[in-house]
């Protein structure tokens, strides 16, 4: 019989793209250079699990559950983590690439990105109350209709944020940073 709990377990070097990763409860895991490339992670929960130099890009990832995951120096294009199952939801993403990705409507506040590629991620309408971007670059970061009340982005990069479309209250920005808040207003900062 096949345990649905794996508990405590060390996946090294394992492409998931040949073989599919079993659907069941992955708990307190280490995953270390693993492939889920295009894999089909559907229905599959992560609990307290850390992922290091693992390639995420274009997983499926419907009705996953990550709670209190780690991702560190991770691949993750296009994953759409809007259709992850949202109840208890949590990760951090630490020198990550999430280009293309989306956390469109999800509620995910103290989420930490630090050093991470965020080049066209969907924020629109996502709850990111106290979230940290130390680090990270944001060119074409999509923000809309966002909360980021009290979101840290004294030390990220190259994002544009409408503050008419999005809420900002304690936000912090760097000096450097004010640009991003006021390129649509086409005016000139010197």
């Amino acid at each position: 019989m096949t345990p649905s709990h794996i508990l405590d377990h060390e996946f090294e070097k394992q492409n998931f793209s040949n073989e599919r990763l079993p659907a069941r409860v992955y708990d307190n895991c280490t995953f270390r250079d693993c492939v889920f490339k295009n894999v089909d992670l559907s229905n599959i929960e992560f609990l307290e699990c850390t992922f290091d130099r693992c390639d995420f890009s274009m997983a499926s990832v419907k009705y996953t559950i990550f709670n209190t995951v780690a991702f560190t120096h991770c691949k993750l294009l296009g994953v759409h983590f809007s259709d992850c199952t949202p109840f208890l939801l949590s990760f951090t993403f630490t020198d990550c690439i999430l280009n293309l990705a989306s956390f469109y409507q999800l509620k995910i506040p103290h989420t930490i990105f630090k050093n991470c590629q965020l080049q066209e991620t969907d924020f629109t309408q996502t709850t990111l109350t106290n979230a940290l971007f130390d680090g990270s670059t944001l060119e074409n970061a999509i923000f809309d209709q966002t909360i980021l009340e009290k979101a840290d982005f004294r030390l990220a990069k190259s994002y544009t944020i409408r503050p008419e479309n999005n809420k900002l209250k304690k936000a912090k920005f760097s000096k450097e940073g004010i640009a991003g808040l006021l390129q649509h207003y086409d005016i000139s900062i010197q």
